[in-house]
């Protein structure tokens, strides 16, 4: 018996909700999750098949599909974890007698390492956006934005919907609420603090005047007029990118998402902590945090390279000393 178009909404629906509430799954990952199992239920629909009725092997063929579509591995790999989550849940839940994907490997993910800023980079970025905007309001608010960003290794979602009631006070530390409500505590540098308080004072004048004509307040430390009440990631991206071409960086290098790799790799240079940077970065698992230590494995290697007896000219003798006398 095939499934109606509500009883597979209501199976949808009733998983993200699920997931929402014993996962904490993030806002983002629930509409990803979304996404991906209503293209797959449009496949098995074209396949006269549904979730009800989908074997291991209609599983299987939509991958074969993505593939064919030319997907990325990280794409087929989460489309596959949707699945998989979604008929545990099924099974779980007694809607399904089996787990069809149970026993279905995916893909693998290309290891690919993220794009690098050099610390030159990130000056020039911080150095354009203290003077990019038409008037002074506008570059305090660019500012505060790139300082924060590059201060705490935020996400560019966390950074954008901040409310202003975590600024307040001068704070030493900043309350970040992250990915599935998990709240962190990420300490501010000096430039960040001073950046904030000069934004906070124009900020807070624009929201007077505002309240002075009947607005409510403003909940938001980057307010904005529109649907969400703060400024958006698409208007931030913009702006990051504008930054870029003011500051002489490649445009194409540049995105929220460097600033948060940038901040990442910079302190794992300087010799800061791996965990405390997983703490920072709130990276439920150190794994993820991993991927920054090749910042790390290639200033060894330019150690051993620059340092290294052996990799100096002339060859080695026995008893320390080199062909070369003097050296």
């Amino acid at each position: 018996m095939m499934m109606s178009h509500t009883q597979t909404f209501h199976w949808i629906s009733s998983f993200l909700e699920a997931a929402a509430a014993e996962q904490g799954a993030a806002t983002n990952t629930q509409l990803a999750y979304g996404r991906d199992l209503k293209d797959f239920d449009a496949f098995l629909a074209r396949q006269n098949h549904d979730f009800l009725t989908a074997s291991r092997g209609e599983v299987e063929d939509y991958l074969v599909y993505c593939d064919a579509q030319g997907l990325a591995k990280s794409t087929r790999a989460r489309r596959l974890s949707a699945i998989k989550q979604l008929y545990r849940f099924a099974f779980e839940e007694g809607l399904r007698e089996d787990n069809p994907a149970v026993q279905i490997a995916g893909p693998g993910q290309d290891k690919r390492l993220p794009k690098i800023l050099s610390e030159e980079e990130v000056d020039r970025l911080l150095d354009a956006a203290r003077n990019s905007g038409r008037a002074l309001a506008d570059q305090l608010r660019n500012t505060c934005l790139m300082e924060l960003l590059y201060a705490t290794g935020m996400r560019v979602s966390e950074l954008v919907s901040l409310p202003v009631s975590a600024a307040r006070g001068d704070p030493r530390l900043l309350l970040i609420s992250g990915k599935g409500g998990r709240e962190r505590l990420v300490p501010l540098s000096e430039p960040a603090r001073d950046a904030l308080a000069a934004w906070l004072v124009v900020r807070d004048k624009a929201d007077e005047a505002a309240q002075a004509k009947g607005k409510p307040p403003a909940r938001h430390l980057f307010p904005s007029r529109g649907a969400t009440g703060h400024l958006t990631r698409h208007r931030f991206y913009l702006l990051i990118k504008e930054f870029a071409v003011t500051g002489g960086v490649a445009p194409d290098k540049v995105t929220p998402h460097t600033l948060r790799h940038a901040f990442a790799t910079h302190l794992l240079a300087n010799g800061a902590d791996l965990r405390a940077i997983q703490t920072m970065l709130g990276h439920a698992d150190v794994a993820t945090t991993e991927i920054y230590t090749h910042v790390l494995e290639e200033r060894l290697s330019d150690l051993v390279l620059e340092r290294h007896p052996l990799a100096k000219d002339g060859t080695r003798k026995p008893g320390g000393s080199t062909s070369s006398e003097g050296q």
